[in-house]
């Protein structure tokens, strides 16, 4: 009731807003609007744009100045971007609307998707934000023009292409404010040439790297208390309450990545260009020596203790090696219609953890089974055909095709040391699998009156998973061989734009979307102590509807607000079921979910003059499982992963070569178990409510000089997002640009 009070009082004050205020805001802005690309498929302004857009500009990229991609999105209203321990977090992810985990969100760089076809998620490391012209966040569904993993929106992440030369080199240190809380000795290292010959000839390299020594992200809690004569640990919970035991941490988790990006592109005409690209992405991680709180009577450190032993104090190696290929052709066949053909090639060369159980040593040493890695390398293949056409002076007819096939082979094979994931035996397991999708899509843009735009659109996906195999070595039953499976999928999409005066935006929009599912939800089984996880061959694609209805409003100069209310109808969700065969556990995907989340986002920023800029945006999200045959259990709790309140508060200043950025950013408490039994708070496991701050100045010292001084928690918040949070750091940078 609270909430659809605050929602109608919210629309109540934008209609008063947007019934007054024209008749005295007259100012004509003379600043041009930003144009998206990825809402409509061709260039569109912001502002006429069918679904609620956000662009960050590679001047914003600049003075957050983030260490990852994903963190340029963590001020937006209606992002989730969770990223628990900095550059380590392996589990980060970008998600809006409510709609929970990765492989919901499409995530695309320069239109090539980077949802993997293993598990649909994208992993950020190796790609360097100083590679950025821009980001455009469309949110709401968009499977109509994108296909699958489009349920809660897109982002595309887009690279740049230099109009002149440019040299640019980067190298930075910093380090905790105290030792061991955040990440220690971060250096990074970025250097990039770009240049446009001949008014013709475009060419973009750069090389980024950055590492560091970490901190203890991974605690060891134990629900076995040590026996008497055993001192150092401390009591706690796990995050569903239950007492527990901090016996020790696993180590300084280690971390770097590294980039390398060439791009090339030459103009025939205005009209005519072809761009080539390659960018290959590394990262790795690994821990440095676990540390045990434990003492005995003598002093001496305890690693075990009754069912406890040493390799819970161990964490294995991981790491990845992906690179991506791309080519884009468009030009003009005729004198108004415009082609565009794109073919990209995502080829995970490498993506391997390693694994210990009971067993493995402290020294690396491990039992025949006790240790193992496992590896995925996986294949993407896609093309893209888009025409666009004008018609009858009013309408723009944008059509084409699309193709995407993918593969991926999991092998687990041991491991004779399990500190050198090079070191493998005998098979342990392996699976695959492949799928491919054909696509048609349509959307036609009409401008019905001068100020009252409609789109409608709809795509036809027909998917397609084929050879399916697991092998768990040794196993009754195996190796198994899956048969075939296809679906398809319509997914429509009408949107209208208003505009009753120059400085005010009416938009609303429905639309459906849909996700099939994984190779790893198909053809994935695995055994982790007495639970089965088991894959299921015979899933479905899950689905959303969507509808949005929202206002933007300048109001004086240099202010703007806005508003926007979204509802998300999910069902054929995939769960786990549970189901108890004597001493093991069986969880099997199935389709049996049905959710459902509805919000607000809200924006308002003040612009004064060119330099300075407060802004202020929150996002409410409230979520619910409507059905769960699997798990009844979990009906009426709250989506995982998912904050009910979000908010940034911030400002930017920029003037006499000084630029300075500040910002406070709110997560509300969130869920990882779906039945949100994890209640506890400040405990290992759990994801915390915080508030942080953090802050930069930057100092032009000369015409291609800056230097910058970066504070990330600085109040030094403490909190878990899962693993334990960074607490505050430091980071100083030298810019040089020619």
């Amino acid at each position: 009731m609270i909430f659809r009070f605050c929602v109608k009082f919210l629309f109540v004050l934008m209609w008063i807003l947007t019934a007054f205020i024209p008749s005295f805001a007259e100012e004509k802005e003379t600043k041009l609007e930003e144009i998206v690309v990825t809402a409509t498929r061709t260039e569109k302004e912001v502002g006429s744009a069918p679904a609620s857009v956000n662009v960050v500009t590679k001047e914003k990229i600049e003075l957050k100045a983030p260490k990852t991609i994903d963190q340029t999105l963590n001020d937006i209203p209606g992002v989730m971007v969770r990223r628990g321990k900095g550059l380590m977090d392996t589990r980060s992810f970008i998600t809006l609307r409510g709609i929970p985990e990765q492989k919901r969100t499409l995530i695309m760089i320069d239109g090539v998707v980077l949802n993997n076809p293993y598990t649909g998620n994208v992993k950020m490391g190796g790609y360097f934000p100083e590679d950025l012209e821009r980001v455009e966040v469309v949110k709401g569904p968009f499977s109509s023009l994108y296909g699958g993993y489009a349920m809660g929106g897109v982002v595309n992440f887009i690279t740049k292409m230099p109009e002149k030369r440019e040299f640019t080199f980067k190298t930075g240190y910093g380090s905790s404010w105290d030792r061991g809380e955040a990440m220690d000795d971060l250096r990074r290292v970025y250097i990039s040439y770009g240049d446009k010959l001949w008014g013709k000839f475009s060419i973009f390299l750069s090389y980024g790297w950055q590492g560091t020594n970490g901190y203890p992200t991974d605690l060891n809690v134990q629900t076995t208390k040590p026996p008497v004569g055993i001192t150092g640990y401390e009591v706690t919970s796990t995050k569903e309450g239950k007492t527990a035991y901090l016996i020790g941490d696993k180590g300084d988790n280690r971390w770097w990545d590294d980039g390398i990006t060439i791009k090339a592109q030459y103009e025939f005409t205005k009209d005519t260009k072809i761009n080539i690209s390659f960018m290959r992405n590394r990262y790795e991680y690994n821990y440095d020596d676990p540390h045990t709180y434990l003492r005995n009577a003598a002093g001496n450190p305890v690693w075990s203790y009754g069912s406890v032993t040493e390799n819970s104090f161990l964490n294995g190696a991981g790491g990845r090696i992906q690179n991506t290929y791309a080519l884009s052709f468009e030009t003009s066949l005729f004198k108004d219609l415009k082609m565009k053909l794109n073919l990209s090639y995502l080829d995970t060369e490498k993506d391997w953890y390693v694994t210990t159980s009971s067993g493995a040593k402290l020294d690396g040493s491990c039992t025949s089974t006790s240790c193992y890695v496992s590896n995925t390398p996986a294949k993407a293949y896609m093309a893209d055909l888009q025409f666009s056409v004008p018609l009858f002076n009013n309408q723009i007819l944008t059509f084409g095709g699309s193709f995407r096939h993918g593969y991926a082979n999991t092998k687990e094979k041991y491991l004779k040391n399990w500190k050198d994931e090079n070191l493998t035996t005998t098979l342990k397991y392996e699976s695959k699998g492949k799928d491919k999708t054909y696509s048609f899509f349509i959307q036609d843009e009409i401008m019905l009156l001068n100020n009252l735009t409609a789109y409608i659109g709809f795509r036809q996906d027909w998917w397609k998973t084929y050879d399916g195999y697991a092998n768990d070595v040794g196993k009754a039953g195996y190796p198994k061989e899956y048969p075939s499976k296809t679906a398809s999928s319509f997914s429509p999409k009408f949107a209208l734009v208003y505009k009753p005066f120059a400085i005010t935006t009416l938009r609303g929009s429905i639309g459906k979307a849909f996700r099939p599912p994984t190779v790893y939800e198909l053809y994935r089984t695995w055994t982790s102590r007495s639970t089965i996880y088991v894959s299921n061959p015979d899933l479905d694609p899950e689905k959303v509807t969507s509808w949005d209805i929202g206002v933007e409003q300048k109001l004086w100069k240099g202010a703007k607000v806005s508003l926007i209310y979204f509802e998300n109808y999910m069902k054929d969700l995939i769960y786990r079921k549970t189901v108890k065969i004597g001493s093991y556990t069986r969880q099997e995907y199935v389709n049996v979910g049905k959710a459902e989340s509805r919000g607000v986002e809200f924006e308002l920023e003040q612009k004064f003059e060119n330099w300075f800029r407060v802004f202020v945006n929150f996002t409410y999200t409230d979520s619910e499982i409507k059905e769960n045959e699997a798990k009844p259990e979990t009906v009426g709790c709250r989506l995982t992963y998912t904050p009910l309140w979000k908010a940034n508060i911030g400002a930017e200043f920029e003037k006499s070569g000084f630029q300075v950025f500040i910002i406070g950013r709110y997560v509300d408490k969130w869920y990882g178990n779906d039945d949100n039994s994890d209640k506890e708070k400040n405990v290992y496991g759990s994801y915390d409510p915080y508030f942080v701050v953090d802050g930069r100045i930057a100092y032009q010292i000369t015409k291609f000089a800056k230097l910058s001084f970066s504070v990330d928690n600085i109040f030094d918040r403490k909190y878990y997002q899962y693993y334990r949070a960074p607490g505050r750091s430091w980071f100083a940078e030298l810019t040089l640009k020619f």
